[in-house]
């Protein structure tokens, strides 16, 4: 009886697709990252479609200096620091002084229309992981570098 299930089994490992690994940084193809972002960041799309429905993984290259201010998304974000320094916090404004550190491996959910934001002094490289589309939603739209230049009535 033993032998018949062992021999399953092992049909069933040796038929499992091996996981994929993340993307090597040289294999990745960075361009600016789109507007909903600030500027400044650079994105590259490891696999999936940020902008269809369904699993998506990028990596975004943050520059020394860079925030993203108090946003919230429509799903779940898995956020893993791949170099550099990071701090994020869970409020409607960002408060360097209540910033939670992140260490290059950790990873952080920010779980969906939670507001929250990101940090780096030094610069950082993370990759995010979620379901699309990606959509951003800052909670003080004087933020969001898609308004930049807009007039008071919204053109």
């Amino acid at each position: 009886m033993k032998k018949l299930l062992l021999i399953p089994l092992a049909a069933l490992i040796a038929a499992a697709p091996a996981a994929k690994p993340t993307a090597a940084p040289a294999e990745l193809k960075w361009m600016d990252a789109p507007p909903m972002l600030p500027p400044g960041a650079q994105m590259a799309v490891v696999k999936g479609n940020p902008g269809a429905k369904g699993p998506f993984t990028i990596h975004i290259k943050m520059p020394p200096t860079y925030a993203v201010p108090a946003h919230w998304h429509p799903t779940d974000e898995k956020v893993t620091l791949v170099s550099g320094k990071l701090a994020y916090g869970m409020s409607d404004r960002l408060n360097r002084a209540n910033a939670t550190g992140l260490a290059v491996g950790e990873t952080v959910v920010m779980k969906a229309k939670m507001n929250h934001w990101v940090l780096t002094a030094d610069g950082a490289e993370v990759e995010v992981s979620a379901m699309g589309p990606f959509a951003i939603h800052y909670v003080n739209a004087a933020d969001d570098p898609r308004n930049v230049g807009r007039t008071e009535r919204g053109q």
